[in-house]
């Protein structure tokens, strides 16, 4: 389905100026309404939706400043902002203090007009989610936050392969909530009576990572004090969950490979081998493809893993979703330590809008804590942020720095000076867009 334009509403007493701005606006494909004057606007604005209304300062009988008033005080929903031929400070301030969003003096190109429409209408974009937000409960899907198109995919898979017995392999960055899309294909499938087994690969010693799979004999090694079940026979009838498969040693991936095929596990200082019932599910954040051409990874394990495969999109691909969570993650927090609930500024959340998140869901997370815990009032403002995600101007600081930190430097400025474009950054930097990721997470 197509989204409908955004549509804006051009004040102006001057015939010649309503043509050119309406050509102007149309051919950015915004939907255009015209008024030669402040009642026949107010009678669209009556009759249509408007997303954002610009009007003329000077104009007969009614002057833009009363209609700027009037769309503050009555359409909660719509932008304004004024353009005038008597620019004058005094009118500028007027203006922003009725409630202007801009104030562009005549005559400006239109790149001037094209900039200030898309600043006024980030800001009624913004305030919308963050409204939505905080007006109800956010949409919550398997114990999982979230609207975006993204996410709803992901839980259009998650529906699908609930329904089987296949094995499944999840992807995605660190902090994406991989195990968050596991928990719920398993409590959405046949085994949700019985366990889910959580087994992060990546953080137990090799040598112990048999033995706490398979389970193992009294006495099959030294400190083998008695005989102890493994993660595959807790979780009989049930699921398992592979976290960092990638992790795991040519040698471990050659016995997970039999139990994927048998369905059978044989216990540290056993001679037999015990069936088992288990889905297994497991996760990674690299490229396990390209680990099988390195080989560093079995291809027959890495086919029998990936029978469904279900891609966690990276927080910046679920931008719907960022405001939602970090109300979520706020009134949680907020709860959590007894202190009345934290707002974010229109600074805040433009900066939540335009930071890449390298960590992800996860990231967010954290960072709402530390404001819930750190700050003095209630409404957290962007000096608030982590130096990362605040505006730095550049600075002198001689010759005293690592080459890592003017990369980092330079990074930074090219960014802020195409306003968080990664796309143009990396044209600019001279490196593909993957490559500027990889850099802003370190």
């Amino acid at each position: 389905m197509v989204n409908k334009p955004e549509s804006i509403l051009v004040v102006d007493d001057a015939p010649e100026t309503l043509e050119v701005l309406r050509r102007n606006l149309t051919s950015k494909g915004y939907q255009v309404f015209t008024a030669p004057g402040v009642d026949d606007a107010l009678r669209i604005l009556d009759s249509e939706t408007v997303d954002l209304v610009i009007t003329d300062y000077k104009m007969p009988r009614v002057s833009g400043l009363d209609l700027v008033r009037h769309v503050r005080e009555n359409l909660n929903d719509t932008e304004v902002m004024m353009i005038t031929g008597y620019a004058s400070i005094g009118g500028a301030v007027e203006a922003v203090k009725y409630g202007a969003e801009d104030y562009l003096a005549k005559p400006f190109t239109d790149e001037e007009l094209f900039a200030a429409v898309e600043r006024a209408l980030d800001k009624l974009h913004t305030r919308r989610v963050s409204h939505v937000g905080a007006q109800k409960e956010p949409t919550e899907t398997y114990g999982i936050l979230g609207s975006s198109p993204a996410i709803t995919k992901v839980f259009g898979f998650i529906d699908k392969t609930a329904k089987t017995p296949a094995t499944v392999l999840i992807t995605g960055e660190s902090g994406t909530g991989k195990e968050l899309v596991a928990r719920a294909i398993h409590y959405r499938s046949a085994r949700a009576a019985a366990p889910f087994v959580p087994v992060n690969c990546g953080s137990i010693p090799e040598g112990l990572l048999e033995s706490e799979l398979f389970g193992h004999l009294k006495g099959a090694f030294t400190g083998a004090l008695e005989t102890r079940a493994g993660f595959f026979q807790t979780a009989d009838g049930g699921t398992i969950f592979l976290d960092e498969i990638s992790e795991t040693s040519l040698a471990m991936q050659v016995k997970l490979l039999r139990v994927l095929q048998d369905k059978e596990v044989c216990m540290v200082g056993d001679t037999r081998t015990r069936k088992v019932d288990v889905r297994i599910v497991a996760a990674t954040n690299k490229d396990l493809s390209n680990l099988v051409k390195k080989g560093l990874f079995r291809d027959d394990l890495f086919f029998r893993l990936s029978v469904i495969t279900i891609t966690v999109p990276r927080l910046a691909e679920r931008a719907d979703d960022i405001l939602i969570l970090a109300k979520h993650f706020a009134d949680r927090f907020s709860k959590e330590i007894d202190k009345p609930p934290i707002h974010f500024s229109d600074s805040v959340l433009k900066a939540f809008e335009k930071y890449d998140w390298p960590g992800n869901v996860r990231e967010l997370e954290n960072v709402i804590q530390r404001l819930v815990i750190m700050s003095d009032s209630n409404v957290v403002k962007a000096s608030d942020l982590p130096s990362l995600m605040r505006f730095s101007a550049p600075r002198q600081r001689g010759l005293q720095r690592t080459l890592a930190e003017v990369e980092k430097t330079h990074i930074r400025n090219v960014l802020d000076s195409v306003n968080g474009n990664k796309t143009r950054a990396a044209e600019i930097l001279g490196i593909d867009r993957k490559t500027l990721r990889e850099k802003l997470r370190h």
